[in-house]
């Protein structure tokens, strides 16, 4: 093989090694984070003030009984060694046994985790649509009513308490204007009519053909995924604002303006085909919070999701259930800053 020839093999087989560089930096960086995720789960569930045997047992349970149940869930033993345990038994998708019901955890949070997921995507969807053009059309229209307009729209977003929104949707859209379903997914005479396949009612009725189910349902989850979508859209709106606004002060834009391009080209087909990248990053984020935040929201609404079940467990004292439903979440955030990475560099080639 000629000088020539290993030039160019050595040319083409350059580009592999940034990439795998790459992919083993953001694999070793997802093992710590789980890592330090499952560690900081386990050291709360040792610190907490609860005593998991006298969970099982009760206060009238004997020594000898006592004992048993120790040594059972293996608490005689290091520390070290305990966590150990217990990364091998998450690793294995095993939560341990909850104390409420007898049931595994991760049975419980297979179950309620699609309700959580249903809501906080239908929210975050009404967050993307509503404000990423409220905040391009508020950095087009800097200092005017419109701009104000948005900006007070993002600031009674960030400021309202969502459970006060809640109740006071409720009181009025349900309780006097009757327009939306009260608490809960369904009214009693609609449950249990469609095969639960994904756990998502919404999309179970569709798939069932069970469109009075599919308006009862939607009935249902419109008013608190608007609330949580009104909390998505004060974010996103405001950071679609800030990205925008640096993008319309760039020589670029002043330079297309010159040559003639019309204002909705320069605004979408330049400014903000530079900002995707930003916003991909700003939703995902959003979403996270969605799925991890809705605590309130799911107990003002009775809805059946995994704030609602994490919160019922700690009030029991049913730590197994509690630092299983951590760790989902936690593992929702990593995975979301997965795929908001491997966006980033889909739209933008210069990351790669």
């Amino acid at each position: 093989m000629s000088a020539s020839d290993t030039n160019q093999e050595r040319r083409r087989r350059a580009p592999l090694f940034p990439w795998i560089k790459g992919t083993l930096l953001t694999l070793g960086s997802i093992a710590v984070t789980m890592l330090g995720l499952l560690f900081v789960t386990f050291v709360i569930g040792r610190v907490m003030p609860i005593d998991p045997v006298l969970a099982i047992v009760g206060e009238r349970a004997s020594q000898s009984t006592y004992d048993a149940v120790y040594e059972q869930l293996g608490l005689d033993k290091p520390l070290i060694v305990q966590f150990f345990y217990y990364l091998w038994d998450v690793v294995r998708g095993d939560f341990g046994m909850s104390l409420l019901n007898a049931r595994p955890v991760s049975e419980d949070i297979a179950r309620v985790f699609p309700a959580t997921m249903e809501l906080a995507t239908l929210g975050v969807f009404v967050g993307i649509v509503l404000g990423v053009p409220l905040g391009v059309v508020a950095a087009v229209n800097r200092g005017s009513w419109i701009d104000q307009i948005a900006r007070v729209v993002a600031l009674v977003g960030y400021s309202m308490p969502i459970f006060w929104l809640g109740l006071m949707g409720l009181l009025v859209f349900y309780g006097v204007l009757g327009w939306v379903g009260g608490p809960g997914r369904l009214d009693i005479f609609y449950q249990d009519i469609v095969p639960t396949r994904t756990g998502m009612i919404l999309l179970d009725s569709a798939l069932a053909g069970e469109w009075s189910v599919f308006r009862n349902a939607f009935s249902h989850i419109v008013l608190p995924a608007s609330l949580l979508g009104y909390y998505s859209l004060a974010y996103i709106s405001r950071m679609t604002r800030s990205f925008m606004l640096e993008q319309l002060s760039a020589e670029y834009v002043t330079t297309a303006r010159v040559k003639g391009l019309s204002e909705r080209a320069v605004i979408w087909r330049h400014a903000f085909k530079n900002i995707r990248v930003q916003l991909i990053t700003v939703i995902a984020l959003s979403y996270a919070n969605l799925l991890e935040g809705s605590v309130l929201t799911e107990i003002i609404f009775s809805w059946p999701g995994i704030g609602s079940y994490i919160t019922t467990a700690l009030l029991s004292a049913d730590m197994n259930a509690v630092l299983g439903g951590t760790v989902v979440v936690g593992l929702i955030f990593i995975c979301l800053n997965i795929l908001s990475d491997l966006l980033y560099r889909v739209f933008d080639p210069r990351s790669k």
